[in-house]
């Protein structure tokens, strides 16, 4: 054990322990956007479907993961030799480093501290997925559809895109913050959990019971932006490697630096916000200024470790309208969710082109000290190979989201009682009931500020907060 794998070991652990802050942070901007009434339930949906995303990934999701580089270094039986050593079982992962062959498991302890980081990134894509659904998807449908991605097929984007000896980064896909495997398949994912729950009763028309989905408290969503801002840049520099003597590395084998990545993460919080101010106060929607921040970073995750300051700057800004435009598709299609699809979704696949664009000649792939078609550097950056990224994740994440979401839309079904919606989440699974001043059922047929003819305007469950 040397002092450079410890320093990398407290590196990626502050990474790990940041992404969770992310996790966190979703939850505060949820709680601000959900009546009173389910703010409770919210929280404790949100935080089992992290720790079942990131427990699943911890089982076989890593190893997945793993066979990419176990194939670069021409092990034999490659993919049942990763999975026997990384699964939850395996010796990497149940034996100390200093007990295991450092020939054959080299610098054990960072893969070890590197596992808990992937299992944090589960946690997010959990955490994330369970926002499409608020306020009206059951728990156990949620819980599934948290595990089943987190356990298996966002390994499975991993796998194919993320990590430099990856089989699509090995042509010449590029990917920083993990565009193609969390925010693309959370995105879509969530757009047809969003599509098959259907929108929460009088967000689109008008509804007898309840004046629809009013956000109780835009402040802690502003709160939980904050928190992600902070912990944001911490988690995103652990997308890559420290190379004792050489620099630093993205995940993809990209020649970068930590400071000009500090700076472009800065850089697009400015971009992605100006972008959301400007059209919150175009449009008196206060959740764009909040969202725009998000937009921003989302927007130029893949080019964070290649792009110039001023690149990032120009991308995160367009980022905005990308995923205001994302959102207004959505609303025209009646389709119930104001940020995780525009941003995963939307953000998602505009980061990862546009990395094609910013990032054009760059060299990336391959993988340390190797020759040959996994020799460091060997491939090149382009849009076409950033298309085809999107592509085969936009149809592996697709297909196994129509079967798991709507095969359990087929037996146990998606959505609570539209009696327990009414009622509230709080009430219904914890006796919770909300305080008398909150959005109780018994007031909910009070007319709302701004309805025309009884219906709610565009934009009007954010700017009646």
């Amino acid at each position: 054990m040397s002092e450079e794998s410890y320093l990398q070991d407290i590196f990626y652990a502050v990474a790990t322990v940041c992404l969770l802050f992310v996790v966190g942070a979703v939850g505060l901007i949820d709680a601000g956007l959900v009546r009173r009434k389910n703010m409770l339930d919210t929280w404790l949906q949100k935080l089992v479907c992290a720790l079942l995303a990131g427990g699943a990934l911890s089982v076989i999701g890593y190893a997945i993961w793993e066979i990419q580089y176990y194939q670069a270094l021409a092990v034999p039986h490659p993919i049942t030799q990763a999975l026997s050593d990384w699964w939850l079982f395996g010796p990497d992962v149940t034996h100390f480093s200093q007990q295991l062959d450092p020939s054959v498991s080299p610098q054990a302890d960072v893969f070890q501290v590197f596992m808990a980081f992937f299992m944090a990134y589960g946690a997010v894509a959990g955490a994330l997925l369970h926002s499409a659904g608020l306020e009206r998807v059951k728990a156990v449908p949620m819980y599934i559809v948290a595990a089943v991605a987190g356990g298996l097929v966002v390994p499975i984007a991993l796998y194919l895109t993320w990590g430099s000896a990856s089989p699509l980064t090995n042509r010449g896909v590029h990917d920083y913050i993990g565009t193609y495997s969390l925010y693309i398949v959370v995105g879509v994912w969530a757009l047809i959990l969003a599509w098959r729950a259907g929108p929460r009763l009088g967000t689109f028309s008008a509804h007898p019971t309840t004046t629809g989905p009013v956000p109780q408290n835009l402040g802690w969503s502003a709160f939980g932006v904050t928190v992600l801002m902070f912990a944001a840049p911490f988690a995103f520099l652990g997308c890559g490697y420290i190379v004792p003597g050489t620099g630093y590395l993205g995940i993809s084998m990209t020649t970068s630096g930590f400071g000009i990545v500090t700076l472009n993460i800065f850089m697009s919080y400015v971009g992605g916000g100006l972008g959301g101010a400007i059209i919150a106060y175009r449009t008196r929607n206060p959740l764009m200024a909040l969202i725009g921040v998000a937009a921003g970073y989302i927007g130029a995750g893949a080019s964070l470790d290649i792009g110039k300051p001023w690149q990032i700057l120009i991308v995160s800004f367009v980022a905005s309208f990308v995923v205001w435009g994302t959102y207004r598709l959505l609303v025209r299609f009646g389709i119930d969710d104001k940020k995780i699809v525009p941003l995963a979704l939307g953000g998602g696949i505009y980061s990862a082109l546009v990395a094609g664009i910013v990032g054009w000649g760059d060299k990336t792939g391959g993988y340390f000290d190797l020759t040959g078609a996994y020799a460091p550097q060997h491939a090149t950056i382009n849009l076409g190979w950033q298309a085809i990224g999107v592509v085969v994740i936009v149809a592996v994440a697709g297909v196994s989201g129509l079967l798991v979401i709507l095969g359990l839309e087929k037996t146990i079904g998606l959505r609570v009682t539209e009696a327990d919606e009414i009622r509230g989440l709080d009430e219904t699974y914890w006796n919770s009931p909300p305080p008398p001043y909150a959005d109780n059922p018994l007031h909910e047929s009070a007319p709302v500020a701004g309805a025309v003819n009884g219906t709610r305007t565009e934009g009007l469950d954010v700017a009646n907060a």
